[in-house]
């Protein structure tokens, strides 16, 4: 009865948590446009962070409940999983074309947050230091990032799909019905996330599965769904860009923000297995993007074998997490 009861809670706080993301992004969007605050802001700053919402929101209540290794194992599983399970199924519909402007710009900065955590968490200590760094390099990242985008394309008001500008027919949005979304979204978003969090931790704890399996497979699955749903369908409408650069986004937030919020909520532990394990696999994971990007000259592409191979990946290390947590120790 326990379980069922967790799986509920898990459940249900899953399926509002998506909704809720959904709707925040939304309220988000629509008071910054009646704000008059750039478009540019909001979809690198506001729709970006809306985004990767659940991730950050579950790790941080996790680490609030003294379970860090929930937290961390949240954020490098929906890393491996933005890639081998997104970007793998993605190009199973249709292949995903990377640009070589990615590749070039987006990508190591990915690489370099990914090397600057593994340099850090070597100690296998999460400390309030090492969380401060973390959340700094993301920092200048974005600022980087909004100033480039500034230079080349300015900060208007209006925002279209050439130039970035909003179109004109597109009816303005009322702000009062943005502000209501905005919070009504933030808080069943917090409340959604501590439903997920509390499931999940029952749930671990009825079957003597250790937070860190649960956080790498579960919760990682679960709050990266909303992404795979949008990458499968941006891929489908030929939008490869916004595929590739969902998880190229939602991996540098998880790698950077999302550790770095849990680590200076409470500063924490992790095992071995981080490291040689998840963390070399999210590095390889990453390589492999570049990889299939450059195999081809030009914008290269995943194809769909190479989505078939990111997929049986993700299915080999989710059994291979599923077997430790029944039969050995995480």
């Amino acid at each position: 009865m326990e379980f069922l009861l967790a799986l509920a809670a898990f459940l249900t706080g899953l399926a509002v948590l998506v909704w809720s993301a959904d709707r925040f992004v939304d309220g988000a969007s629509g008071t910054a446009v009646c704000l008059r605050i750039p478009v540019l802001i909001i979809g690198m700053v506001i729709v970006g962070f809306g985004t990767s919402a659940p991730e950050l929101l579950v790790s941080a209540l996790a680490a609030l409940d003294s379970k860090p290794e929930l937290s961390i194992g949240n954020a490098y599983g929906s890393n491996i999983a933005n890639i081998a399970l997104i970007l793998g199924v993605t190009a199973l519909f249709s292949p995903v074309l990377v640009r070589r402007t990615v590749l070039k710009r987006e990508m190591p900065v990915l690489l370099l947050g990914t090397l600057l955590s593994l340099v850090l968490l070597w100690d296998l200590e999460v400390s309030r230091a090492d969380s401060v760094l973390l959340l700094l390099f993301f920092a200048v990242v974005m600022t980087v990032s909004v100033l480039i985008a500034v230079k080349k394309r300015g900060l208007g008001p209006a925002l279209d799909t050439e130039s970035g500008s909003r179109p004109p027919e597109s009816p303005a949005p009322s702000l009062g019905k943005s502000l209501f979304w905005l919070i009504t979204g933030l808080v069943v978003l917090i409340v959604s996330s501590k439903m997920l969090v509390w499931g999940a931790v029952e749930m671990a704890a009825i079957l003597g599965i250790s937070d860190i399996i649960v956080g790498l497979t579960v919760v990682a699955g679960g709050t990266s769904a909303p992404e795979l749903a949008s990458s499968i369908i941006a891929a489908k409408k030929g939008q490869d860009d916004l595929a590739v650069g969902n998880v190229v986004g939602s991996n540098l937030f998880n790698t950077l923000a999302v550790v770095g919020v849990a680590g200076v909520i409470q500063p924490f532990s992790i095992t071995p297995d981080v490291i040689y394990r998840d963390m070399l696999l999210m590095t390889l994971l990453t390589l492999g993007v570049y990889v299939f990007g450059y195999s081809r000259g030009g914008d290269g592409r995943i194809s769909r074998k190479e989505g078939i191979v990111l997929t049986l990946i993700y299915a080999i290390y989710t059994a291979f997490l599923i077997c430790m947590a029944f039969y050995g120790q995480s």
